[in-house]
């Protein structure tokens, strides 16, 4: 089942006196359950492409269709409350809140959702136990280590049951063996809970994970190889 659909999709940076064509021209679709990877060098247009099917940017041209729903023609509250319960994402910083605990930062997008307590309880138990921190539930960001950290941002990402999860650079900040431990764990939700993974990166054990890899350069996708379908 299609979930993305990105239909001639243009950005365009009028920052300088140049102006930037960041994506120029862009179409892909993606299904249910995709571990897909875009790569491409530095300045290729991935974070950019990533940001516009997360809302977090506005195309300068195209649409964005998630669910048959164009999220161009949404009003920015809407928008956040859509981007809130639909897109999960893991960004290479973390981006944890450094005075909650790692309990604390799953549990705080439920909260935003108006979850009852009960139903917070359950569902950040059970993801910190998914991400194995079941004994770090207590411990602030600062005391874990980054793979930790990272895990923890997986966790809260998944928290409100999105419909796919945007990882941004997720391991750019890992050592080898942090590296191979989260993406076990995205790789093992993926395969056993149908959860569509996005990654944008130029860490060559995630494209060896992926089983969708779309290379882009210059704002264009120049190749889109599947691997192995989800």
């Amino acid at each position: 089942m299609s979930i993305i659909e990105i239909k001639d999709l243009k950005k365009i940076y009028n920052d300088s006196e140049v102006a930037v064509h960041a994506l120029n021209g862009v179409n892909l679709t993606f299904q249910q359950g995709e571990f897909a990877a875009i790569v491409g060098p530095s300045g290729s247009g991935k974070t950019t492409l990533l940001n516009l099917v997360g809302g977090l940017d506005e195309p300068s041209e195209g649409t964005i269709q998630i669910d048959g729903l164009n999220i161009g023609e949404l009003s920015s509250r809407k928008l956040i409350n859509f981007r809130l319960k639909n897109i999960g994402f893991v960004f290479q910083s973390f981006n944890l809140i450094p005075v909650l605990t790692a309990y604390e930062n799953v549990e705080f997008i439920m909260n935003l959702q108006g979850y009852s307590r009960e139903k917070r309880d359950a569902r950040t138990m059970e993801l910190l136990e998914a991400v194995g921190l079941e004994d770090r539930v207590n411990s602030r960001p600062s005391k874990l280590s980054g793979g930790q950290q990272q895990r923890v941002a997986v966790a809260r990402a998944l928290a409100s049951k999105p419909k796919f999860i945007l990882a941004d650079e997720p391991t750019a900040n890992l050592d080898s063996q942090s590296t191979s431990n989260l993406l076990d764990i995205m790789e093992k939700l993926n395969r056993e809970e149908n959860i569509t993974f996005i990654f944008s990166t130029h860490d060559q054990r995630v494209v060896n994970k992926a089983r969708r890899v779309i290379q882009v350069e210059d704002g264009k996708v120049i190749s889109d190889e599947v691997i192995q379908s989800p």
